[in-house]
């Protein structure tokens, strides 16, 4: 049995068979639509989510399975206290496979050591957002046509934002990427992610104006300023506008360039960006489900 709680727990070649699954669910999706027909997956969402949750429930859906689950921690049995231990094993007599959410860092993997089903990581505090990283690979190899060669620019909240950690991790492994760190001073990249970089030789610019650095870029990752995840208002106000994306911006940068983003979006993002060709996130956010569908398929051993 197998889970996923980090992009890296899967090889950069078992990577790329999952996209070509995932490519190929995109091409053929009546060739998978009962793959899934009589399993059940297992939402347990301790804190909210819009896009990841539902693209969860509707890959499944799409390949024919059940979902059942929650949306919150006090709709869940956490509000009476039990632990995420009990709660996995409780799940594994009722579902086939489980994606857990925790605003807890290390979480899912507690889960994973007690489960007696697949657990996915959904998403565990600031630490790792693997099906978003996976998401992501897959909208830059699709539209890319490569996992490499390029100038990838992040900004925005790069201290707490997860996806980026996961991102960065995960392209690491790949052949002539450049990385250029867009952010206040406040919301740097950790030293633990700089220091990995220049250990392996890995070539990054930490800058604060983007202005400065778009024609550079083969790709934009914009992040939003996580509300959540700060301790007071006050920072969260101050920094919240920080960088917003707009037209005029988005003439400095090159013809092919990709703006990616997890979303939500809030309005790190002007809506007029939305028409330009370049602007890719509402496509990202659907290769979401194709890769999940993959994953599902994967982790339960029914790739047809």
């Amino acid at each position: 049995m197998r889970h996923l709680m980090s992009p890296l727990d899967f090889t950069p070649e078992e990577l790329d068979r999952l996209f070509d699954l995932a490519n190929d669910i995109e091409s053929h999706p009546g060739k998978y639509a009962h793959t899934c027909d009589g399993r059940i997956l297992a939402t347990c969402f301790y804190e909210p989510s819009t896009r990841t949750r539902l693209s969860f429930e509707s890959a499944m859906t799409r390949l024919g399975g059940r979902v059942i689950g929650f949306a919150d921690a006090a709709s869940s049995s956490a509000s009476k206290g039990e632990s995420v231990s009990d709660t996995i094993r409780v799940i594994s007599g009722y579902a086939d496979i489980c994606a857990m959410r925790h605003p807890k860092e290390g979480a899912p993997m507690v889960a994973a050591e007690k489960s007696g089903i697949p657990v996915i990581n959904a998403g565990d505090g600031g630490h790792q957002h693997p099906t978003q990283t996976l998401t992501d690979l897959l909208t830059i190899r699709s539209l890319k046509g490569r996992l490499g060669d390029f100038t990838i620019g992040l900004c925005g909240d790069l201290k707490f934002g997860r996806t980026v950690h996961s991102l960065i991790n995960a392209l690491i492994r790949y052949d002539n990427i450049r990385f250029v760190f867009i952010s206040p001073e406040e919301l740097r990249v950790p030293d633990y992610i700089t220091d990995m970089l220049k250990e392996k030789g890995i070539p990054f610019q930490e800058v604060i104006r983007l202005e400065n650095v778009m024609s550079q870029l083969d790709l934009l990752y914009m992040t939003r300023v996580q509300k959540e995840r700060f301790f007071n208002e006050e920072d969260y106000v101050r920094l919240k506008d920080f960088y917003i994306l707009n037209a005029g911006k988005m003439l400095l940068a090159k013809k092919d360039m990709l703006v990616l983003h997890p979303l939500p979006r809030v309005n790190e993002i002007s809506v007029e960006v939305d028409s330009d060709p370049r602007a890719v996130y509402f496509k990202q956010a659907k290769y979401g489900v194709y890769v999940r569908m993959a994953l599902i398929l994967t982790l339960l051993e029914l790739i047809p």
